[in-house]
């Protein structure tokens, strides 16, 4: 197994070269989207890491404790999640057949703590913008030939990412968007 490393913070002009290198996603092609999606968080990772801490640094700044208490929340259920799915029989099950059911089950969960504990304001714009922001950027960023390469290198074990590690956790790696494709387009169609 190779050792985790995190990939390199990209320059600018490749992180955001343009309007010519954006596009709208293909909302008939899911499956095309949803590869550009993760080819894109893996790829840019270090650069959405950064762009997060710095939207997270200040809205921290303007509320230190509810922006603590945020992330304790967060990490806490995000943390009992993943040890439920990996030692939980039923739970594992679950994740395994509907990973988008449990992501959104762990953001459910979130959300409904932290509104018991009054900070989902400060939750909302220091850990959802961070979020939303990413997945714009991943979604209206075309791929290029290099993105490409390292996302293979990636998918076959070759190199470890923080954020491969994460999807994986999840349970979101490529193939099981094929799941959602599929759950999507059958829910069109009726």
């Amino acid at each position: 197994m190779a050792k985790v490393e995190l990939t390199p913070l990209r320059p600018w002009d490749d992180f955001f070269p343009g309007s010519d290198r954006f596009a709208k996603p293909d909302m008939k092609d899911l499956s095309k989207w949803n590869n550009r999606v993760v080819s894109n968080l893996l790829y840019y990772q270090t650069n959405y890491l950064a762009m997060s801490i710095l939207v997270f640094l200040i809205v921290g700044f303007m509320n230190p404790f509810g922006m603590f208490m945020g992330m304790a929340v967060v990490s806490g259920v995000f943390l009992a999640s993943v040890w439920a799915g990996e030692n939980k029989a039923v739970i594992k099950t679950f994740k395994r057949q509907n990973p988008t059911a449990f992501v959104i089950a762990v953001m459910v969960a979130s959300y409904m703590l932290m509104s018991l504990l009054g900070g989902v304001m400060v939750f909302m714009s220091g850990i959802t913008f961070p979020l939303a922001l990413t997945f714009a950027h991943s979604s209206f960023r075309l791929r290029n030939m290099k993105n490409k390469l390292e996302n293979k290198i990636e998918g076959a074990g070759l190199k470890r990412s923080p954020m491969g590690i994460l999807l994986e956790a999840l349970g979101q790696q490529e193939e099981n968007f094929q799941k959602i494709q599929t759950f999507l387009e059958g829910k069109l169609k009726d």
